[in-house]
This record gives C-alpha cells, structure tokens and sequence, in this order.
C-alpha cells in the first residue's frame, strides 16, 4: 500500500513502472496525517491538500527496488508525505 500526497502521483507511477509492477488499485482521494512531521492532508479550507492511496501486489523480488524508489521520492519532498506499507499476501483470486 502506497499513501501519497497526490502531488507526487507522477513519480509514484513512474517508480512502479519502473519496478515492473503494472497492476495496482488506486484511490484518488483520501486524508491522512503524518505520524511525525508533514501538514494534515483533509481536503478542508485549513489543510486544503489531498492524497492518494494505491493498492499493487508485487513479487517478492520487485519490493526492495519499489521501496527505494518511493524512498528517494520521500527524501527528495519531505514535507509533501509519502508512506509505503508491505503486507505478505496468502491467496489471491
């Protein structure tokens, strides 16, 4: 799961290409709070931003390359905000 501040959606899509990982679900708009630093993302007068959230499974070896891509991403705009979360998946349909 990729949580995002959805000014980064272009490079999010460029680093899962670029990892090979072509299926994915995506949720345009969703709100979140960073757990240290960073703005609210609500979608209200306040805190007008917005992220996204896309949803791909991946092979066991396309995960570390994806992760350092979304890493440098992170790093380069820090304050924008973007999370990535590893779940191992038992079945699928």
């Amino acid at each position: 799961m990729i949580s995002f501040d959805q000014a980064h959606y272009d490079n999010v899509i460029t680093a899962l290409n670029s990892s090979m990982a072509r299926g994915f679900t995506m949720m345009e708009q969703t709100k979140g709070r960073g757990t240290k630093t960073g703005e609210p993302h609500y979608g209200t007068h306040a805190w007008p931003s917005m992220c996204s959230t896309i949803f791909t499974i991946v092979e066991d070896e396309q995960v570390e390359p994806l992760l350092n891509r979304l890493k440098k991403i992170d790093q380069e705009y820090e304050m924008l905000g973007l999370r990535a979360f590893v779940w191992t998946i038992e079945k699928t349909l």
